[in-house]
């Protein structure tokens, strides 16, 4: 058997891709995985191919060492992305995927291929704002009580204390790497941003989601939904819906 290429170990299709050039990209959440996204893949995937980022030390990469830095992650990304040379590609991130998917963005719009249809960032402030909640650094109590309070964990799996001492070193390596994420300023990006934030999230403000507005020399629009953080979980057909417009009107402008 053949070792696995990067873009094998990194990229997950959960459902058939559809006629068509158009590949949605979605990037999880700090602790999250690729299988997140399952659930908005079905909903997707009729009319756009959907991959979902599966980062280091998780699932079915968890004997892997997590990633500790935002560059690192994009730079990953990147090269497995690579390996779908050809495809016109919109990037989604949700929290920690959504800087992840920043700093993706701004790596490809740098290269000849222009592939870049557009970027959907969510529940996350703009690259420019700075959030540390010193997350990274409290105890394994500490940590479980802000996954908890996120509410985009099953209440009943932090109970299981051997899931939580499997899951703990990678939602540490996580916060470590969202929490000292440094924007280095630059361009805007050549392509639209769309954002979406959930009315009560605890992370970002409105107003700090419609920071992003700067970091577009293209169409900006920011969309919001009831709830928190994990908006999207109890949304999912209305975050759908809005992440197939998206597309469709980036495929149109590009």
């Amino acid at each position: 058997m053949s070792a696995p290429t990067t873009t094998d170990l990194w990229l997950r299709r959960y459902h058939p891709a559809p006629a068509g050039d158009v590949t949605v990209v979605c990037l999880p959440h700090a602790g999250g995985s690729a299988s997140y996204f399952r659930p908005l893949s079905a909903l997707v995937s009729p009319e756009f191919d959907v991959l979902s980022v599966q980062y280091p030390g998780r699932q079915d990469r968890r004997s892997e060492r997590p990633l500790e830095t935002i560059t690192g992650l994009a730079e990953e990304v990147l090269a497995a992305l690579r390996g779908h040379a050809g495809r016109r590609l919109v990037l989604f991130g949700h929290s920690m995927g959504a800087c992840v998917a920043y700093e993706v963005a701004r790596r490809m719009v740098a290269e000849p291929s222009g592939t870049l249809l557009g970027l959907i960032a969510s529940g996350r402030c703009a690259p420019s704002r700075t959030r540390d909640n010193g997350v990274r650094l409290r105890d394994d109590a500490g940590v479980i009580d802000e996954i908890r309070a996120l509410n985009g964990t099953d209440a009943s799996l932090l109970d299981d204390d051997d899931l939580v001492r499997m899951i703990l070193p990678v939602v540490r390596s996580d916060y470590q790497a969202v929490e000292t994420y440094a924007h280095q300023p630059g361009p805007p990006l050549p392509v639209p941003v769309s954002v979406l934030v959930g009315d009560a999230d605890p992370q970002v403000t409105v107003a700090e989601a419609n920071d992003w507005r700067g970091f577009t020399a293209r169409e900006f629009r920011m969309r919001v939904f009831p709830g928190g953080h994990f908006y999207l979980a109890d949304r999912q057909a209305d975050v759908a819906s809005a992440i197939v417009d998206d597309i469709r009107r980036f495929a149109t402008d590009n």
